[in-house]
């Protein structure tokens, strides 16, 4: 047996206890043992777990799934916590580091409708269900006419709300739908030209103790550079917009032919006011492109459009 998967060199990796989150963990944590590092998971129950009512907007303050695993790492109860990003707010942490984004998954929102093949198809007056401030804003800049509700709950529960006729679609991530096999239930893939998605969706974070250079070193084994180049622009827009994970704003960042792309918009939350902007630059260049669209979006007056949603 090697030092490396020795009792004490196992890594423990902090997550949530839903099927998706476990997934993640258990995902990252066969990517550390194919590479020769022993991993057990730890699970952590979060505030936004215990609450499973009403939509996700009611619940709270930024960081409801994520504060509690944080604080388990700084404790040293983990060694590092495996994230959704979108759930990660974009403040840092004292103590901790985002040390590897592995390769991110495809970041679009769909459609999973009873019998509609797409949003244009969904008839006027349709029920349709999200409990993302971002998606309703943008289904209401395009469809005015359709009846968007909010809905809570892990990603299962939101099908089974669909199949029993509460609703006549949904949006979901389609990353969550696919780690969790039911791609097969997507209508449409929604194009970003109409829906672009939230801040990191679609990518995992892996954050560890700032000062843990062992385990930020495997972390860098697992890391994709255009995944972490792209969600660091992201975040960075959102920290310069001063928006919160719960604003109506979406960003979509990517590499493209060796530059890094990034789009990113601002509603109002009834849909009727949408600003929007693009830049690019080099990958190495990513925080300064986060703010350069927001401050271009900024000039646009998005800080009134995020003031309006949070009141």
């Amino acid at each position: 047996m090697t030092s490396s998967t020795t009792p004490e060199r196992i890594v423990r990796i902090g997550t949530r206890s839903s099927k998706l989150a476990r997934w993640q963990a258990d995902w990252v944590a066969t990517r550390l043992r194919q590479l020769g590092h022993a991993a057990d998971i730890v699970e952590v129950t979060t505030s936004g777990d215990t609450h499973q009512l009403g939509p996700v907007a009611d619940i709270g303050s930024p960081g409801v799934f994520t504060k509690e695993i944080q604080r388990a790492v700084l404790a040293g109860e983990a060694d590092l916590a495996v994230h959704s990003l979108k759930d990660l707010p974009s403040e840092p942490v004292d103590g901790l580091t985002l040390a590897a984004v592995p390769s991110r998954e495809i970041p679009a929102d769909v459609l999973v409708a009873r019998s509609a093949a797409s949003l244009d198809n969904l008839p006027s007056g349709s029920r349709v269900g999200t409990g993302s401030l971002r998606r309703q804003a943008q289904l209401r800049h395009v469809r005015r006419d359709l009846q968007i509700e909010s809905i809570r709950g892990n990603v299962d529960t939101r099908v089974r709300k669909l199949n029993a006729g509460e609703f006549d679609a949904i949006v979901l991530a389609a990353a969550g739908l696919k780690r969790l096999g039911l791609a097969a239930r997507v209508s449409q893939v929604l194009p970003f030209d109409i829906m672009l998605p939230a801040v990191g969706q679609g990518a995992l974070g892996t954050e560890c103790r700032a000062d843990d250079a062992r385990v930020a070193t495997l972390l860098q084994s697992i890391d994709d550079a255009g995944s972490h180049a792209a969600v660091l622009a992201e975040r960075s827009l959102l920290t310069r917009l001063r928006g919160g994970c719960l604003a109506p704003i979406g960003a979509y960042g990517r590499l493209e032919s060796g530059r890094l792309h990034l789009s990113a918009v601002v509603l109002s939350p009834d849909g009727a006011q949408r600003l929007a902007a693009s830049d690019t630059a080099l990958p190495a260049d990513a925080v300064d492109l986060g703010c350069r669209v927001a401050d271009s979006l900024l000039a646009q007056g998005a800080a009134e459009l995020i003031a309006i949603s949070r009141s």
